[in-house]
């Protein structure tokens, strides 16, 4: 068991004929008394002072390993985030294609089905063409025969009459 400054202060020492000055040895005790409370009191300062930071260590361990878990869990979330991201605009990219081409095919399928119509106007344009040709060719060599040259001069004698 370490000394205390009491001890110090009561320790007598034994007497001898040409012994120490009792004086000077009281004086050095007194020091080292002063002396040795004082580096008591800093050692229970000290100590005193280890603990607090320890307690703040440890304190600060616990947030830098809440911290740490945060972390990871941020990054894990904006890991899932982006790959989520990714789906979604992949899931978008093949709708557009799927709207796109469907476009594509219903213009295409338009176009084909105009383009049909079209024809078939050009057919019977072509057709009602071709009957009004020969209904006014007709008409016309009706007029060129010679019954109907009668006829008018039927009714020119019929009209003078």
């Amino acid at each position: 068991m370490p000394l205390t400054p009491l001890d110090i202060h009561n320790k007598e020492f034994t007497r001898t004929f040409r012994g120490y000055d009792e004086d000077e040895v009281n004086e050095f005790l007194d020091q080292i008394i002063k002396d040795y409370e004082a580096v008591l009191r800093e050692k229970k300062d000290l100590f005193a002072r280890v603990t607090d930071l320890d307690e703040k260590l440890e304190h600060f361990k616990n947030i830098e390993e809440t911290l740490n878990k945060s972390i990871l869990v941020a990054q894990e979330s904006a890991e899932e985030v982006r790959r989520n991201a990714q789906k979604e605009a992949q899931l978008i990219v093949k709708e557009a294609e799927k709207n796109a081409d469907r476009i594509i095919n219903d213009a295409l399928t338009k176009s084909r089905k105009v383009m049909i119509e079209m024809e078939e106007i050009k057919k019977q344009a072509s057709v009602y063409k071709m009957r009004f040709k020969m209904l006014i060719e007709a008409q016309l060599e009706m007029l060129q025969t010679e019954d109907w040259d009668q006829v008018t001069v039927e009714e020119e004698e019929e009209a003078t009459n």
